[in-house]
């Protein structure tokens, strides 16, 4: 993955009222960290950062300039979404090396058909690698061409890059094939569903237990006025 350069500006304020100027000005907040350092706080341009994550996905390494002159490397390590806004409230960027080993979570992609008529259980979205800082992969893929129902895509199927390597456990289970459901499995898991036709039934009968009782008195009444 290459790294995508990105200007920053140190960040004064701090706490909620801080954090809320910030992306008012449109930057998302953001802390540097790693090798001992000192938290840095600043700001990044958020359209530009999250053009970035949006090509790169959440690994996208980041050549920071600062504009106090500071220059490093850095991996998102968290990073906190507004769901609603579907905009970046804050980032934690860890500094990384060239040559640096580092462990990150990788999205898994499934490619392939498994056999008909059955179904697909993505158990674990991503998987946890070892990679070289400036060369950590976008993603990962796992064949699941063919699988019959029964059978499991674990993390030792995974197909992984030269130079990553797996950090999870190697039976985490990554996918599993199912059997589809039948029509009548289905049908018996649906809830009833009354027809008009049904309901208007319904509604008559109910009609005439309610007439019943009235009728009742009336025919009462006549026979206590003829005694």
């Amino acid at each position: 993955m290459s790294e995508v350069k990105i200007s920053a500006e140190p960040r004064t304020e701090f706490g909620k009222g801080g954090a809320r100027r910030t992306r008012r000005a449109g930057k998302v907040p953001a802390v540097l960290y790693g090798h001992g350092e000192k938290p840095k706080h600043i700001a990044l341009p958020a359209r530009e950062f999250a053009a970035a994550i949006r090509k790169g996905g959440a690994n996208q390494l980041f050549a920071i300039e600062v504009s106090d002159g500071t220059q490093v490397l850095a991996l998102p390590k968290a990073i906190q979404r507004d769901p609603i806004r579907d905009s970046f409230e804050h980032v934690d960027l860890l500094l990384v090396r060239r040559g640096e080993k580092v462990t990150v979570e990788v999205p898994v992609q499934l490619t392939g058909e498994a056999a008909r008529d059955t179904l697909i259980v993505h158990d674990h979205d991503t998987l946890s690698v070892t990679a070289d800082a400036t060369k950590v992969p976008d993603h990962l893929e796992a064949s699941i061409e063919g699988l019959e129902a029964g059978s499991q895509v674990t993390a030792a199927d995974v197909e992984l890059p030269a130079g990553v390597e797996l950090a999870a456990d190697a039976e985490q289970t990554v996918a599993s094939v199912t059997a589809a459901p039948t029509a009548e499995q289905l049908e018996a898991t649906l809830p009833e569903v009354e027809t008009p036709e049904a309901e208007a039934t319904e509604a008559a009968e109910g009609a005439e237990a309610a007439e019943t009782p009235a009728a009742e008195g009336a025919e009462n009444a006549e026979a206590k006025t003829e005694a």
